[in-house]
């Protein structure tokens, strides 16, 4: 038998499928009444795997999801066309590819040969989870000019080598490799 889960007890970045459909939960509140008798409401902010839509439901504390058919396979990245962007299913050495839709802006943080998650859903392809972080070399940066720092924590824009641009300390160099967060879509350190 599958496995259930109470409305309630989904937090963020929970899995579950509602409607055969599989979902996973970015945001989450829990609104408990005032009134005797009232029912506590879970209002869930959630992603639609399949087509990425993002929006908010409300369910009763009560309701009962089961657990989606997904796995996560490791994959590595190998190139980008008008098909659609090509990764190497680590276990079973088998290309698969994923639209643009489904890849989105994880782009900006892919290089060839880098190792994500891959999701499967009932044994199909349907979307990627990145890193937390990633590692990347700043392809271009403006030098940092001494007596630049007046302002405390003064930063300069960087373009690295997947094309995202994002803000650096000024004592980054071009060539470098920084840690970039994935989430925040930021520097997050020197690599």
């Amino acid at each position: 038998m599958a496995v259930l889960i109470d409305a309630i007890s989904v937090k963020r970045r929970t899995l579950f499928e509602h409607e055969n459909t599989p979902f996973v939960c970015l945001e989450a509140e829990v609104n408990t009444p005032t009134a005797r008798g009232g029912q506590t409401l879970v209002r869930l902010k959630v992603r639609n795997l399949l087509t990425s839509a993002v929006f908010e439901k409300t369910f009763k504390a009560n309701d009962k999801f089961k657990e989606p058919d997904l796995q996560l396979v490791p994959a590595s990245y190998l190139y980008s066309d008008n098909d659609g962007s090509h990764f190497l299913d680590q276990d079973s050495f088998e290309t698969l590819t994923l639209t643009e839709g489904m890849v989105g802006e994880a782009l900006d943080f892919l290089i060839e040969g880098a190792i994500i998650q891959l999701h499967k859903y009932n044994g199909n392809p349907i979307g990627l989870e990145l890193p937390l972080f990633v590692e990347l070399d700043v392809a271009f940066t403006e030098p940092g000019v001494k007596g630049d720092s007046s302002s405390g924590s003064v930063t300069k824009p960087a373009r690295l080598e997947t094309g995202l641009e994002i803000r650096v300390p000024l004592f980054i160099k071009q060539g470098e490799k920084v840690k970039v967060s994935t989430e925040k879509r930021e520097f997050a350190g020197r690599a």
